[in-house]
């Protein structure tokens, strides 16, 4: 078995066209039905602004599969740590034995996360336009636009977040590392008004994302309401989307931005609402005109998990990385 810490990670896997391409066909494996995913077992743990999340799936044809732990602790950067963290364990599908331990601290999901939001940029933002927006300065607020870069290019980046320091730190950070304008703005409606891509990547429990900052051409992939307690959107922004996206209807049916809607009665499940691998296998198309209001709501799936762990152990073993030890 092998044990991979996060420094030979980060050397095998970068947030770039190859792991795009392995987390587009993890989706296409939903749509084709070659995946099995388990509902997800998640932690509250309110009293220290935290969560955990343990997260699965197989995919028929492939050798391994990743069972994945992901932590998110709000309070810790007033501890001197990092907000997220976790594992992962790479088990063989022949025999159940444990074939590595992939120490990333969370990196390689907030990898695959950035690849999803790029796969739904793909296929749901206008093919050409200058302005992207970010609402929240986190660590996913640097990957989704770092993955925006791989499938769309944009000439200024407007950002907000509740609070100033990381919105100057965020400024300060990724601006030679994107190459292009990183503009602060005074509120979310800022960014919304002035974006024709908007990534939202907030742990917000109260929803702030208006529909009345729907404009034609905008395209919102909200990421950070990966919980039945989180919400970033106005149920009604969903029901005024002229496309509505999700990587997997069942779970963000209980878990994300469709939930809240459903709760508010205004979608139903039977709405026509698709998935992400639909949009990768080439079962349905996604933007069709450039005015129309196209929304992505991601929980984060395990086949993604599966995706990135498999890439990150093959590229491993052939780079002679890790600590071999016998079970």
């Amino acid at each position: 078995m092998a044990l991979l810490r996060e420094d030979e990670l980060r050397q095998c896997v970068r947030l770039d066209g190859e792991l795009i391409q392995a987390v587009e066909a993890a989706f296409t494996s939903l749509a084709d039905g070659r995946a099995f995913v388990p509902q997800i077992i998640g932690v509250d743990i309110p009293e220290h602004h935290g969560e955990l999340d343990v997260k699965t799936a197989y995919i028929r044809g492939l050798e391994s599969f990743a069972i994945k732990i992901a932590a998110g602790f709000y309070d810790n950067p007033t501890r001197g740590l990092p907000v997220a963290s976790g594992m992962m364990v790479l088990v063989s599908a022949s025999t159940g034995f444990p074939q590595a331990v992939l120490f990333d601290n969370g990196y390689l999901t907030q990898a695959r996360t950035g690849a999803a939001g790029a796969i739904a940029a793909k296929y749901l933002a206008q093919d050409e336009f200058e302005t992207a927006g970010v609402i929240g300065a986190g660590t996913q607020a640097r990957y989704q636009m770092l993955a925006l870069r791989q499938v769309r290019d944009y000439d200024r980046l407007l950002i907000y977040d509740v609070i100033p320091e990381a919105v100057e730190q965020y400024v300060k950070e990724m601006t030679p590392i994107l190459g292009v304008d990183i503009l602060p703005q005074e509120d979310a409606e800022a960014v919304v008004c002035g974006s024709e891509v908007v990534v939202t990547t907030t742990p917000s429990r109260k929803p702030f994302l208006k529909s009345e900052w729907l404009h034609p051409g905008l395209h919102i992939t909200a990421m950070g309401a990966d919980g039945p307690e989180k919400q970033e959107l106005f149920p009604d922004v969903l029901k005024l989307a002229d496309l509505v996206v999700c990587d997997r209807k069942s779970q963000c049916f209980a878990r994300g931005e469709l939930h809240h809607a459903l709760e508010a009665h205004l979608i139903a499940e039977e709405d026509d609402i698709i998935e992400l691998g639909e949009l990768t296998s080439g079962r349905r198309r996604g933007r069709t005109a450039k005015d129309q209001v196209t929304l992505c709501d991601l929980t984060g799936v395990g086949v993604q998990d599966t995706a990135i762990a498999i890439l990150a152990y093959t590229k491993a073993i052939a780079l002679g990385l890790g600590t071999m030890f016998e079970v």
